[in-house]
Formats: C-alpha cells, sequence, structure tokens
C-alpha cells in the first residue's frame, strides 16, 4: 500500500491545480485553510466543490458557520498559500483581508473571490467532498494565477 500511495502522489502530481485558501469567520473570528482541490462543479445552479482532509483542524469551524468564501490566489500570493497550510498558528496574522456581507473572510489581491452557502458535504475516504452554493462572484486583480505541480509552485504562461 506504501508504495501504491507515493505512485499516487507522484502520478497525481502531474496535474497542475491553483490554489485557493477556503475562508469563514465564526464567533472565534477567521478560519481558513489552504486548498488546491477546488473545482467548478454545475452552471445551473452554479455549485462548486472543494476537498479537505477529515484531520483538518479549521474545517469543522468553516462548517460550523454553513458559509464560505473560496479565494483563488494571485502567482504572487506563495506566502499567503504557506500561511494557511499550517495548522494551530494565526493563519490571518500576517495577510490583509476584510469582512463580506456573507460572513466569509477575502484576502487581499485575491484574483477572485467566490462566497457560497454549503450545500452538501460527502463523506469520501480520507476527506470530505464539500459542495457549495454559489451566493456571489467577485473579480479580483488581473493576474498570473497560483499553481501547484509536482510538489512545487508554479506559473502559468499568461498572455
Amino acid at each position: 500500500m506504501e508504495r501504491l500511495t507515493a505512485r499516487f502522489k507522484d502520478v497525481l502530481g502531474r496535474f497542475a491545480s491553483g490554489v485557493t485558501v477556503i475562508t469563514s469567520i465564526d464567533g472565534e473570528g477567521p478560519a481558513g485553510f489552504s486548498c488546491q482541490s477546488f473545482s467548478s462543479l454545475s452552471l445551473d445552479p452554479p455549485l462548486v466543490l472543494f476537498c479537505v482532509s477529515k484531520s483538518s483542524t479549521s474545517w469543522p469551524r468553516i462548517a460550523a458557520t454553513g458559509r464560505f468564501a473560496v479565494n483563488i490566489l494571485a502567482a504572487d500570493q506563495q506566502d499567503v498559500c504557506r500561511a494557511f497550510a499550517v495548522s494551530g498558528a494565526d493563519k490571518f496574522a500576517a495577510v490583509d483581508w476584510t469582512r463580506s456581507p456573507y460572513g466569509t473572510a477575502h484576502l487581499e489581491g485575491a484574483l477572485a473571490t467566490v462566497d457560497c452557502h454549503v450545500a452538501d458535504v460527502h463523506d469520501a475516504g480520507d476527506h470530505l467532498i464539500v459542495i457549495g452554493a454559489v451566493r456571489e462572484l467577485r473579480d479580483g486583480r488581473d493576474h498570473p494565477p497560483l499553481l501547484f505541480f509536482r510538489g512545487a509552485y508554479a506559473q502559468a504562461a499568461v498572455r
């Protein structure tokens, strides 16, 4: 099984993915985590999905609010991704953010932000698949996206 796990990571690491930060705000303040397993799901109705590890300490706080924002990161936001990838630290300490009208945290400098309410959650191995019903979409700045490819950050060639 260990060999299959290593092979799985190697092969699927060849699929470049965008990098996002999932956020919300509860009674304790903002909560969030880095996430590269984000995707659009449906146009009608507008739905998105992301996958989160069952061991996440941030997800239970976000889930309890019933809402979240997907902050799509720009290529120059590697430090933001790193800040939200750690557990137990104050992830928002060195990040500029604003509270959205929906009670989520919007990160400054994001390429776009998608505000959602939790529509459904499905159990899937060691992860949960979270489906969000889109409430609002916000364009950010025009900049290349932050990508993750073969275990490292990458940038897209943008015309």
